[in-house]
């Protein structure tokens, strides 16, 4: 294994934050040098220096990629922290679809920003199912979501589109019902029903990126990945995703995230469930 040296963790560790945004801190020398040594040896380079001046100089777009997709963390499973989603079923969505229905709104547009392999937009999909399925009144919720998840890795969408996951995905987490409802065995594999998979539009973003391209969104899941990031690209972040939301505008992060001291577009609003912020 090749050993990286300081002056190689400063300017890589540079290099990953410039391009999406992860703040390497600076005790995390191990984190780099396990997590690429793989990508030294298959870009067929004699060290991280090399590997670094490849990509940096010889600008190869695709070994970029794989340097991003080596070093974002894509730890994720079935309703994380399970509160978000009692507060989306509980709360948030008999508002929202009372707005539909008085013409105060014309549709629910979710954004699941870092969804990685698909677990966290599947579930906010299940959830609005377990609503309609509970209020017969408001089928019509199902017809009138948009959900946009978005990841900056390429390799990690691949599999959130192919919808299938082996049985020690399907044991983080997944609820047996949900799992009988919504999902068919193949072989080995449980797949997600098209009911699920037809709510979810799958497309890769960096969010270092304008936003505008996105569209306009009532809630935004940014759960778990602020907190890999310096604080100015938090505020910064936070102030893009406050730009793209519609009133009242629903921002849900991780159990263990804040928005305190990174930005003032939003105000926490405590539900029986948890938290959840709301544009001010």
């Amino acid at each position: 294994m090749f050993t990286l040296s300081v002056s190689e963790y400063d300017l890589l560790r540079e290099f990953i934050e410039a391009h999406c945004g992860i703040a390497v801190g600076s005790d995390k020398q191990y984190l780099i040098e396990t997590r690429l040594a793989k990508l030294v040896l298959e870009a067929g380079c004699g060290s991280y220096l090399e590997l670094y001046n490849k990509v940096k100089y010889a600008e190869d777009p695709q070994l970029k990629i794989k340097i991003i997709d080596a070093m974002t963390t894509n730890e994720t499973l079935w309703f994380r922290d399970d509160s978000p989603y009692q507060i989306l079923e509980t709360s948030l969505l008999p508002e929202i679809a009372n707005r539909i229905q008085n013409n105060q709104q014309h549709q629910l547009s979710i954004w699941s920003a870092a969804c990685s392999s698909g677990q966290e937009p599947y579930s906010i999909a299940m959830t609005i199912h377990e609503y309609c399925r509970k209020h017969p009144e408001h089928q019509f919720l199902k017809e009138k979501t948009r959900i946009l998840a978005t990841d900056i890795s390429p390799s990690i969408l691949m599999l959130a589109r192919l919808a299938r996951y082996d049985s020690i995905a399907m044991s983080r987490n997944m609820k047996s019902d949900y799992q009988e409802r919504y999902f068919k065995q193949q072989g080995n594999a449980f797949v997600i029903n098209p009911e699920i998979t037809q709510m979810v539009k799958f497309q890769q973003f960096n969010l270092q990126n304008d936003m505008g391209m996105l569209g306009h969104f009532d809630v935004v899941f940014l759960r778990n990945v602020a907190i890999y990031f310096s604080v100015d690209f938090k505020k910064e972040v936070f102030h893009k995703i406050a730009m793209q939301m519609n009133r009242p505008g629903y921002l849900f992060l991780g159990a263990s995230e804040t928005i305190n001291g990174y930005s003032q577009d939003f105000a926490a609003h405590q539900y029986e469930r948890g938290y959840v912020y709301h544009l001010t």
